[in-house]
């Protein structure tokens, strides 16, 4: 089955004590797939199909992260130019997430088979990352932090905010059940890639 989850290659804890002192620190490093190891990304995007708080200002900068409202920007920016005639030349950096229609199926049977195994371990908040590689006129991706599960505080949090209990003021919560989280996240990177046929590319 095609999937999508950045590798895991270890989980490690590094101790250590200080001899004069006597104290000890332990530390825990998780270690996971490089996904753009020896490419040339030019845009970087963590894509959680979520619109609250998911905009950054962007500066331009090497390896600068840019979040959901950056990419949708970007979309709405082309298709605003193609309905005034303006023609894609103008448009290259605002260039929206066009993909091939076989690698569009490819891409939403990972994110679903990924989602729907995490999703029976509780878990949630994981995120596309999403790099551009213009010298190779390919999308890198791949599901990262996937390790934040749907523990009790998450659900109080969650219960909360929706319910309005405590001045939570019955507003969506920010914090959404595994099986929710799953849902609009399939949902939103269904719609954040734009499909074209083959014969757009000849």
């Amino acid at each position: 089955l095609p999937c999508v989850l950045a590798k895991i290659y270890g989980f490690y804890r590094i101790g250590f004590r200080n001899p004069q002192t006597g104290k000890s620190m332990k530390m825990d490093v998780f270690v996971m797939e490089n996904l753009f190891y020896e490419r040339k990304i030019s845009r970087i995007f963590d894509l959680k199909g979520s619109m609250r708080n998911r905009h950054v200002q962007a500066t331009g900068k090497q390896n600068e992260v840019l979040l959901d409202e950056n990419l949708l920007e970007c979309n709405e920016f082309f298709i605003l130019l193609l309905n005034i005639n303006l023609g894609s030349g103008i448009v290259i950096y605002e260039s929206p997430l066009f993909i091939r229609e076989h690698s569009k199926i490819v891409l939403q049977t990972s994110v679903f088979n990924d989602t729907l195994f995490l999703s029976k371990w509780h878990v949630m908040d994981y995120s596309l990352l999403v790099g551009i590689d213009e010298e190779n006129h390919t999308l890198v991706v791949g599901i990262v932090d996937y390790i934040r599960t749907f523990t009790w505080d998450k659900k109080l949090e969650s219960w909360v905010k929706e319910t309005g209990f405590l001045g939570g003021g019955g507003n969506q919560p920010t914090i959404v059940s595994p099986r929710q989280y799953k849902s609009r996240f399939r949902e939103a990177m269904s719609r954040y890639f734009l499909m074209v046929t083959l014969t757009f590319f000849l």
